[in-house]
């Protein structure tokens, strides 16, 4: 059964991610990044990792956070009642995405092969307030605390910095939310049956590329040549995990401007985080990506795994420059 979708407004997943500053970890690794790699970070788009500085060779699969669920098919969905799922579980992913009325602090690990880091993490109303407590899992130096302690100082002395990260985190956002909203448009998605996932029964749908599908701009290019699936869960209407595989090399600008390998592949997972703060509150609670690819004439592969862990609420139209404050006292 083959599910294919023209609705003009789509999904997103909560794409609340920062694009938060820290003392230059890299120095750490065995080769300091290029200057170049100071260009905006954004980790979960992963139709930016062009713009990302290199790491070690491609060559491992998709994981899961939970699990991997054994699928049965013989309690198949009705086509029309598992089109209408797909459709409601990604019309509550745009909303949700859109929905400022939840900020939450949480920590984030993003580990790479040459290094792993740890940093706590503030949304505000002033965009996200980032402080980095770990390097390879240890403490920072004494050296590194200082440094941090500076950085913080110098942030929030200059809103005018703060304001300018702020429009950098909206724009990227943006951009994400019109791959998000391609999906549907994007794929024909064919239901997989149904199994026991993380936060009960999931309904799982393959997709792969919508033949008629003309992506509008460069962002949604990569959505061409991708495939995978996509697990719902039914109870709450809310996806829990996309992967999604490139199955052909993708070219940008003519393979001028650049070049998505055939073979890469991103994972994102998502939870209900808010049980324990008697809220409904779904999150990104693990992203792997693993691409390579070409930037005109360099060559650059990616391979990350990111886990956000310890949400808690903060209140609704709180400052960056309180956030840093609560940050430093641990609260």
């Amino acid at each position: 059964m083959l599910l294919q979708f023209t609705i003009p407004k789509a999904c997103s997943f909560n794409a609340g991610r920062t694009s938060d500053e820290a003392p230059d970890p890299w120095r750490h690794a065995p080769n300091p990044r290029p200057p170049a790699a100071k260009l905006i970070i954004v980790r979960r788009f992963f139709f930016l990792l062009l713009l990302l500085p290199s790491a070690a060779p491609v060559n491992s699969q998709p994981g899961t956070g939970n699990g991997q669920p054994a699928f049965r098919t013989g309690d198949a969905l009705p086509p029309a009642q598992a089109q209408a799922l797909v459709v409601r579980a990604l019309a509550n992913e745009l909303r949700a995405a859109q929905d400022p009325s939840h900020p939450l602090r949480y920590q984030l690990r993003k580990t790479s092969p040459r290094l792993t880091t740890t940093k706590e993490i503030y949304e505000t109303k002033d965009g996200d307030v980032a402080r980095l407590v770990a390097i390879n899992d240890k403490p920072l130096s004494a050296a590194d605390e200082q440094q941090e302690e500076a950085r913080l100082d110098a942030l929030a002395s200059d809103p005018g910095k703060q304001r300018r990260r702020k429009q950098a985190e909206d724009t990227d956002a943006g951009r994400a939310l019109k791959v998000l909203r391609a999906l549907p448009s994007a794929f024909a998605y064919q239901y997989a049956g149904s199994g026991q996932g993380p936060t009960g029964m999931v309904e799982k749908f393959v997709f792969r590329p919508n033949p008629n599908f003309s992506p509008p701009d460069l962002e949604t290019q990569i959505l061409t040549e991708m495939a995978g699936e996509i697990w719902i869960d039914g109870a709450h209407e809310r996806v829990v995990r996309l992967e999604g595989h490139l199955q052909q090399d993708v070219d940008f600008g003519w393979g001028i401007l650049g070049r998505l390998n055939k073979g890469g592949w991103i994972v994102i997972e998502q939870a209900d985080v808010g049980p324990n703060m008697g809220i409904d509150q779904w999150r990104t609670v693990r992203f792997q990506m693993q691409m390579s690819g070409r930037v005109v004439f360099k060559n650059r592969t990616f391979d990350t795994t990111e886990e956000v862990t310890r949400f808690a609420p903060l209140p609704v139209g709180l400052g960056y420059q309180k956030a840093i404050e609560m940050l430093r006292a641990g609260q």
